[in-house]
């Protein structure tokens, strides 16, 4: 689907008047890393929030957390969230349902349209239901991955049918802003489209590559810099959840990957020609890189904007207790603020490459930041 369709199929159901929603009693079922941050989040805003989960241990250390307490029968809510992988949303949801435990329900599966038709399918109320997923994560599962800031300036995507009544889309973007998440009203179709794009072809190509690293020898690996760590971060995902949110969205991806491999036949042809002695087919290569600097500089950076308007200092650091807490608060003591950390380990060596996004025009005050304190700058 190209870009200029997915945007017109892109429905702002948010039109439709929503009534104002308060929310003060929460149910999260379900208590992996989205649904603990949920009620860590939650949490923050003094909302009420139950846990349920079949996992004991799961549920005790979400709980141990401070994600909310143990969900006891009987209990009313506002707003249920169903915390599941793609393919158990339409039967939990109907369970729910039928138990009348919520005023509104929602979920935060990546895969939209599947979930939703098996929905309907099976009898679910689709008046009260209203698909959510906050476009967020880590490679790390679980509950002691989870954050309460884990959705603070990410897009959350509601993906309500015509069904859905105002109150339940209220809700359920209430629910979105309480978690510091953007609301964006989409339809299933047009969301799955998107994500199979933006998240799940990334996802797949990150794990095709780390499995290029199985057969490889540890000097080979141990050459890899930071961008292999980038390249392959996301393929530490959980294999089991990562399969069911792929299959759940298999006829996007597909399509997502099949012109993802004719870039790759084409790059394989100007590479078999330059080694020929074709030198002419190094433009063909060097455009391919200058589409992926102008893709790159398209990917947001915080709340939307674009990365373009930030450039990366390196610094070397002493591996150590307490440098990094150093380096920020010596930014923080000359009033500069960074939007982005990675650090990077130097194999054999003790210390490390910390690399700070800064905004364009901070870029020099955050050099002389770090040289005046002692810290050497790559620049």
């Amino acid at each position: 689907m190209s870009a200029s369709a997915l945007n017109h199929e892109a429905a702002e159901l948010g039109r439709v008047h929503e009534e104002p929603a308060e929310l003060s009693r929460v149910l999260v079922v379900g208590t992996g890393l989205i649904g603990t941050s949920i009620g860590l989040a939650l949490r923050q805003r003094d909302v009420d929030v139950a846990l349920s989960d079949t996992a004991a241990g799961r549920l005790a250390l979400a709980t141990e957390l401070g994600a909310g307490r143990i969900f006891a029968a009987g209990e009313h809510f506002d707003v249920a969230i169903l915390a599941v992988p793609p393919d158990a949303v339409p039967i939990e949801l109907i369970r729910l349902q039928r138990l009348n435990l919520a005023r509104s329900y929602t979920d935060v599966a990546s895969a939209k349209a599947e979930p939703q038709r098996e929905a309907e399918r099976l009898g679910a109320d689709m008046s009260t239901y209203v698909g959510g997923h906050p476009v967020a994560g880590r490679e790390r599962s679980g509950p002691s991955a989870a954050h309460a800031d884990l959705f603070v300036g990410r897009p959350w995507v509601l993906t309500g049918t015509p069904l859905a009544t105002p109150q339940a889309l209220a809700d359920v973007r209430a629910l979105a802003e309480a978690c510091g998440a953007i609301p964006v009203s989409m339809t299933a179709d047009a969301h799955d489209a998107a994500l199979a794009t933006v998240s799940h072809l990334p996802h797949l190509v990150a794990a095709l590559l780390a499995a290029q690293l199985v057969g490889s020898d540890k000097t080979t690996v141990a050459l890899g810099g930071s961008g292999l760590h980038d390249t392959t971060r996301v393929a530490a995902g959980d294999p089991d959840l990562w399969t069911q949110i792929l299959l759940a969205n298999a006829d996007h991806l597909a399509e997502a990957l099949t012109r993802f491999a004719a870039d790759v036949t084409r790059t394989v042809d100007d590479l078999l020609r330059i080694a020929a002695g074709d030198r002419s087919a190094s433009s063909a290569l060097k455009e391919t890189l200058r589409l992926g600097v102008a893709g790159r500089a398209r990917v947001p950076v915080k709340r939307g904007e674009p990365a373009a308007g930030f450039v990366t200092v390196p610094i070397v650091v002493r591996d150590a207790p307490g440098e990094l807490a150093a380096v920020l608060r010596a930014l923080g003591d000359a009033g500069i603020n960074v939007e982005d950390v990675r650090v990077e380990h130097e194999p054999g060596r003790a210390r490390g490459l910390v690399e700070l996004d800064v905004r364009d025009d901070a870029a020099a005050a955050v050099i002389a930041c770090m040289r005046d304190a002692g810290w050497e700058v790559y620049s």
